[in-house]
């Protein structure tokens, strides 16, 4: 199993109009699957961004208190992160994110999901190697549309890092690994993705992948979601209304160009739900 340098460069990013930048991201994402991007934000925007999402940790939510949504024993999960600082808007539009995305994805995407959590320390691989399903397999059997998403660590990761199975993609139905498939995995091309806080991974959500165990630290972690909104959804996601238009903080989006609208969703109700109300999963509690 191959490890990612965690001795991550310190200066400045490089301009967004970089060719040599995007076209080296760009063949390793098609050749790999997954890709560490160069620093893309400042040391200072950094740490207004983890202190926003940190912010978040302090309860749950209810009633009127804004805080993390506990959807599972192991994870603190933090809903909606562009409305917390100018930082996460600013990364999920990234020209250079964005440019790679454009020749990759095509002209369709957007970002359809912004969230992050906190992993806590567990010696448990509850969150297993799998490769993510988000498309309706009963409606769309041709072909297996792409989707990519955007890792970044807002602290540094020293384990439990996000691991993915180098080439990967693009080749079966995503599903949830069974254990005799796991026994079958060519660990000579597992990378592991460890690095400081800032590390960002730009990887393809069909190709096999988890976080890694044991987690020792609590793990801070945002993921961008970018797909084509058009591609019909599995039903599971549409009753859970996952990929709801995203929520926005108007004093974050001052001067968008009509591309980073499009991005973003502006306009677009595909998966908009009037009246949702989530379906209780216990009626009678």
């Amino acid at each position: 199993m191959k490890t990612a340098d965690p001795a991550r460069p310190t200066a400045p990013p490089r301009r967004d109009d970089d060719p040599a930048a995007v076209a080296s991201v760009l063949k390793s994402l098609e050749c790999d699957g997954a890709v560490c991007l160069p620093p893309l934000l400042p040391d200072g925007v950094l740490a207004e961004m983890r202190e926003a999402f940190v912010s978040r940790l302090r309860c749950m939510r209810w009633n009127n208190c804004d805080g993390y949504e506990r959807t599972e024993r192991l994870r603190l999960m933090v809903q909606d992160v562009l409305t917390l600082s100018q930082g996460f808007v600013d990364l999920a539009l990234h020209p250079l994110v964005t440019a790679v995305l454009d020749a990759y994805l095509g002209p369709a995407y957007e970002l359809c999901e912004a969230k992050g959590w906190q992993s806590l320390p567990t010696a448990r691989d509850f969150h297993g190697w799998h490769a993510d399903m988000w498309y309706d397999q009963t409606k769309v059997t041709d072909r297996i549309p792409r989707e990519v998403k955007l890792g970044f660590y807002l602290r540094d990761v020293k384990s439990g890092a996000f691991q993915y199975v180098k080439g990967s993609h693009g080749q079966l139905a995503p599903c949830h690994l069974k254990p005799d498939d796991v026994e079958k995995l060519p660990l000579e091309r597992v990378e592991e993705f460890l690095g400081p806080a800032g590390t960002a991974v730009l990887f393809d959500t069909s190709g096999i992948h988890r976080q890694a165990v044991p987690i020792l630290e609590p793990r801070l972690v945002v993921f961008y979601n970018y797909h084509d909104p058009s591609v019909p959804l599995q039903q599971e996601d549409v009753e859970y209304y996952r990929y709801h238009p995203l929520l926005l903080n108007a004093a974050f989006l001052g001067d968008l160009t009509p591309e980073q609208q499009r991005i973003l969703g502006f306009g677009n109700k595909t998966h908009y739900q009037p009246n949702f109300v989530r379906r209780r999963s216990h009626p009678r509690f």
